[in-house]
């Protein structure tokens, strides 16, 4: 099956073009209800409703009600062209329920004129300045012929009545065009600010290309620096050791530099393949106590031949839904970083607590501060400070917690307390319950 994807621009288009026509309806129906109200409370000067007169504003009423549901309906089915056709049926038939109602109130100063005003608003809204000057001149043609019409029936003729008329008519011309002038600059300035964002995103578009060649060149220049080193030395070695002046020691020690060099290198090409190209999380629910335990129990061993004390402050009883070896490795080696970057008989302090159901797990170490100008650079791949490291334990460990909805961050950067924290979504409380019960 083939599906069309409409623009989010257009779908905005057409809303608002529904809801314009649902305001006018509602206007319609209001003016109808107030019209029939003030009838009955003011009947002493404008006279008694008539069983017909209150039967047509009751129908008025029901049409424009269906009309409110349709619309209501349609949803973002309602396009431009509708909302013409729609229009044009509104102000047609508002011009002749405005003209019966005059006819059956049958006064010279009949107050069902003012309905003529909404087909004049509507227009302006929908159609040209010269359509809304058609309109406007249909409008001022019922009001001046209706005086005329009652008094040639009804004489003599009041001159302050086609005066009231004419003052009307001006007013609704006045009204009109301002409406239609306001109405046509408001739409100037909204596709002119549609092109503005056209534009806007075109070069932000660009930007973003030029941002990701950007950042493509720079992990370019950081793999072929970093292959580079292990290649040389390895091309050093092997020409070193099969040199026929070189001792067996020598070429013993020679062979033994390009292993090393050689598992550096199948090292950092893992480490750049689980960056380029991380796994997807199998997730499962994990009892995170148990998980930050056994990182503790393990990170001790490395840390005691410093003596750095580990310690875990594990608060409440969370459970997440990860993947218990990614995030595991994630949190082992932010922890090994701190046991590296903190002095001997120093601590490291592994901190949990709860928020708004995200689990935050802070490794806390009580070496000295990052400087500032490493600090903006120790999430990008290939920086590092470590003689032997590759520079993407960190890149890959917020990798890993932005996989899971959470992120990896410098939470406090001071002598005495470097803090990194890991952010991850609890696990609901009915996913506990069922695991819980399982077990």
């Amino acid at each position: 099956m083939i599906t069309t994807e409409v623009p989010l621009q257009w779908v905005d288009e057409r809303r608002s073009l529904r809801k314009q026509q649902i305001a006018f309806s509602a206007i319609t129906l209001g003016v109808l209800c107030t019209l029939l109200m003030m009838h009955v409370l003011f009947q002493s000067v404008v006279g008694k409703p008539s069983f017909q007169l209150v039967w047509l504003l009751i129908l008025g009423f029901l049409l424009k009600a269906v009309e409110l549901v349709w619309l209501f309906d349609l949803g973002g089915r309602f396009d431009e062209r509708m909302a013409r056709v729609e229009s044009a049926i509104s102000i047609a038939t508002t011009f002749a329920f405005a003209v019966i109602l005059v006819s059956v109130t049958h006064r010279d100063d009949s107050p069902y004129f003012v309905l003529l005003a909404i087909p004049i608003l509507q227009c302006a809204y929908v159609f040209n300045l010269f359509s809304t000057l058609l309109t406007i001149a249909a409008a001022d043609a019922i009001i001046l012929y209706w005086p005329w019409h009652y008094f040639v029936l009804h004489p003599p003729a009041r001159p302050t009545e086609y005066l009231q008329s004419g003052m009307t008519c001006v007013i609704y011309a006045v009204v009109g065009v301002l409406v239609w002038f306001l109405v046509h600059q408001l739409k100037t300035k909204q596709e002119e600010l549609s092109d503005s964002l056209a534009i806007l995103q075109t070069t932000r578009e660009r930007l973003v290309s030029e941002e990701k060649l950007a950042a493509i060149g720079r992990l370019a220049s950081g793999v072929a620096h970093e292959i580079r080193n292990p290649v040389a030395m390895i091309s050093s070695a092997l020409s070193t050791a099969t040199n026929g002046a070189t001792t067996i020691e020598d070429r013993k020690e020679m062979f033994a530099i390009a292993v090393r060099e050689t598992e550096r290198l199948e090292r950092l090409t893992a480490d750049f393949l689980t960056y380029a190209k991380p796994s997807a999380p199998r997730r499962s629910l994990v009892h995170m106590n148990d998980l930050l335990s056994y990182i503790g129990d393990v990170s001790k061993m490395h840390a005691a031949t410093r003596s750095i004390a580990v310690t875990a402050q594990l608060n409440g009883d969370p459970f997440a839904e990860i993947d218990s070896s990614l995030v595991e490795g994630a949190l082992l080696n932010l922890v090994l970083n701190a046991i590296d970057a903190t002095p001997e008989n120093g601590r490291i302090d592994l901190i949990t607590s709860l928020s708004k159901d995200v689990l935050r797990i802070d490794i806390q170490g009580s070496g000295p501060a990052i400087p500032a100008s490493d600090l903006e650079r120790i999430f990008e791949p290939f920086f590092t400070t470590k003689p032997t490291g590759t520079g993407l334990g960190l890149a890959i460990a917020r990798g890993i917690a932005r996989s899971h909805g959470g992120d990896v961050l410098v939470n406090s950067n001071v002598d005495g307390c470097v803090t990194f924290s890991m952010t991850l979504a609890e696990a609901s409380a009915g996913d506990v319950r069922e695991v819980v019960g399982h077990g």
